[in-house]
């Protein structure tokens, strides 16, 4: 009816008929439905049969997000990551953070926390990663212009300061984000999307199918 609003279930009701006996379905979901956010290919599937399927096709950039001020963003860059498939998300300083924004992606994400800058530096060394830091700062590149390196890590600082000095001192590279409009900066959540997606753009393939 024209004027009426029709709110639409999300997700798909109970499996039709006789149930699967693949271990990677859920009884409880083949038996009452899935309204979880999830793509076809997963519906019905555990969770940990969906973490387990992602890591054999995670890509080879990581994401980190400074939080020493209890950054809101850091649920976006972990949806992000989700949605790009990101090898890891690592929150650096404060452990906590708001997990409203990831939207419960962080159920199928990898996320590793480091008490400090140093700690999250030993361990990209350890692991040979390239930190690509993402910020407006005076003498960064336009991101726009490189290609990634394929083995990464994309670092971001808080909403306002930015990258903290010692992070800005072991970044590798240093990459802006061209803005057209009267804003100083984009929020850690926006840039994140964007810089994951130029990672995309150079080296990821097709998504896998995702049959209705």
């Amino acid at each position: 009816m024209e004027g009426v609003e029709v709110e639409l279930e999300v997700g798909v009701g109970p499996w039709p008929g006789e149930p699967p006996t693949d271990p990677r379905y859920d009884p409880e979901l083949l038996a009452y439905g899935d309204r979880r956010n999830v793509v076809d290919r997963y519906r019905y599937w555990r969770r940990e049969a969906i973490v387990a399927d992602l890591d054999l096709r995670r890509h080879d950039f990581h994401v980190a997000i400074e939080n020493w001020q209890h950054d809101f963003n850091i649920g976006t860059v972990v949806r992000n990551a989700n949605a790009f498939l990101a090898a890891e998300v690592h929150v650096v300083g404060r452990r906590r953070w708001n997990r409203r924004g990831a939207m419960v992606t962080d159920r199928y994400q990898h996320v590793r926390h480091h008490e400090t800058i140093e700690a999250f530096l030993d361990w990209t060394a350890g692991h040979e990663l390239s930190v690509v830091g993402i910020d407006n700062l005076p003498g960064s590149r336009p991101l726009e212009s490189v290609v990634l390196p394929r083995r990464c890590v994309l670092i971001f600082g808080q909403e306002g300061p930015g990258l903290s000095a010692p992070a800005r001192a072991a970044c590798a590279q240093i990459l802006s984000i061209a803005q057209y409009g009267s804003t100083r900066s984009i929020n850690a959540g926006v840039a994140s999307g964007i810089a994951m997606h130029a990672w995309i753009r150079a080296y990821g393939g097709p998504p896998p199918d995702q049959p209705g």
